[in-house]
């Protein structure tokens, strides 16, 4: 079993592509599929690093500040993702706001993986309970959502 920030890092890694993905669309058709997928994917990973990863390292005091700017970030994509359900994906606000979104999950992934935050959890914490952490994490998602590749 992985840990959760090498489930984090994949996380991050499938959001990568399927942003490539959009850029790269032949058609409307593909662009909503791949949004679709997507933005349930994104909704579904914020959810449970926000229910399991910061709780757990929010104990930890040197990262309560990084804690509580990450969950600002996902406000604002939470946000974003709100206000694209309601968008089609030909309206002329929807790539706009991709744009954005895009840029706001990229900051935030390289926050956590570069910034200080994936190595310093990396000192404080052992590898088991990064492990736990992890299944916990994979278990706080939708059962067809888990296990990003």
């Amino acid at each position: 079993m992985a840990d959760i920030i090498d489930l984090i890092y994949a996380d991050h890694d499938w959001l990568r592509r399927q942003f490539f993905r959009l850029d790269d669309a032949k058609s409307k058709d593909e662009l909503a599929a791949v949004w679709n997928v997507l933005s349930m994917r994104l909704d579904a990973h914020a959810d449970a690093e926000e229910t399991v990863f910061y709780p757990a390292i929010a104990k930890k005091e040197d990262l309560k500040d990084m804690v509580a700017e990450s969950l600002e970030e996902h406000k604002q994509v939470k946000t974003l993702l709100r206000e694209m359900e309601s968008l089609a994906s030909d309206s002329e606000k929807f790539e706009p706001k991709l744009k954005v979104l895009m840029e706001n999950v990229e900051h935030h992934a390289v926050e956590e993986e570069e910034g200080k935050m994936f190595p310093k959890i990396r000192k404080i914490m052992n590898a088991a309970s990064l492990e736990k952490l992890g299944k916990a994490l994979e278990a706080a998602k939708p059962k067809n959502l888990r296990k990003a590749s």
